[in-house]
């Protein structure tokens, strides 16, 4: 499937999944932390998968049907015990009712971007390639429309409001200038394209921080995403909603890629074992060891951290 999962030795660590077992994936896009799990709870454990991106979850669907495997009867167990579902894990104890999904000994949320969506999805997640800016992670949920893009955001909304999000979503220290700059711009034309935004942002900014470490457009087009997609919220949303769910001695694991989600699951976890219903097991977040970072450079920014529930 050419997807490497982040921390995956990790989480199957903390989970130790056991025959008959059940874990729900929260975002379990081209499934490689939720075949692992399959594997390890066999023969009756199951895995309910959700996915907000629709062509996510076909190029799942696809790649589980070309798999080669054993033998059919392998391929129609792995069917019955991966159940995957359209959605937002915002509607996590609605989807776990409405699939029947109990007892749940495990959830995970990888907060991560498939990198299907970023190399082959054409919506403008990556500044590497000229694409619409359009960033929604799941605009095809049945009966969710989601209609804010990335376009909209760019073109529409107030120079204050560009510099808020830049500042707070992308921890962006030129937020001012790249908004000044953007909507100067859009005055006389509409900015359509990523390769529009990136020769804006690289006007305003100062020379010498075009050269640094990671690419100089990195914040803007994550502050964007975060925005179109209410990610930071839909995660506040989701994680009551997990430890509801779970059964006592369960196990919640988030893997972050940023500071501002890792803070939220940080303090989630704090204020809910002062309350006496998690314990933290991870007291500092785990990071990829190097060999992983090597082998998947994208993971060098995850962190996971994981809690019981008690």
């Amino acid at each position: 499937m050419n997807h490497i999962p982040v921390l995956l030795k990790e989480v199957l660590k903390y989970f130790n999944p056991q025959p008959g077992e059940n874990f729900i994936d929260c975002t379990v896009g081209l499934a490689g932390h939720a075949l692992p799990l399959l594997e390890k709870n066999k023969p009756d454990g199951k895995v309910l998968g959700i996915e907000i991106d629709k062509k996510v979850l076909e190029q799942l669907r696809r790649s589980l049907q070309l798999a080669k495997d054993d033998s059919e009867q392998v391929q129609e167990s792995l069917r019955k015990r991966l159940i995957l579902v359209q959605g937002n894990f915002t509607d996590l104890n609605k989807i776990a009712k409405e699939n029947s999904f109990y007892p749940i000994n495990g959830i995970l949320f990888d907060l991560g971007m498939s990198s299907w969506q970023i190399e082959k999805s054409g919506r403008g997640f990556s500044f590497q390639k000229d694409e619409p800016l359009d960033m929604r992670f799941g605009n095809r949920i049945p009966k969710s429309p989601q209609s804010l893009t990335a376009e909209e955001i760019t073109n529409q909304w107030p120079e204050e409001e560009l510099v808020k999000i830049f500042q707070e979503y992308g921890q962006e220290r030129y937020a001012r200038r790249i908004a000044r700059r953007i909507c100067q711009t859009r005055q006389i034309q509409p900015v359509k394209t990523t390769n529009q935004l990136v020769k804006i942002i690289q006007q305003a900014l100062p020379n010498k921080y075009q050269y640094g470490r990671i690419h100089f457009a990195t914040r803007t087009f994550q502050a964007l995403r975060i925005a179109v997609n209410d990610e930071l919220n839909n995660l506040k949303k989701a994680l009551p909603q997990a430890l509801e769910i779970l059964e006592k001695n369960g196990q919640l694991a988030i893997i972050s890629f940023h500071s501002l989600e890792d803070r939220i699951v940080k303090i989630f976890f704090r204020e809910t074992a002062q309350e006496g219903n998690l314990k933290i097991l991870t007291k500092k977040p785990i990071e990829p060891e190097q060999e992983e970072i090597n082998l998947n450079p994208r993971s060098r920014s995850a962190k996971l951290r994981v809690a019981l529930k008690i």
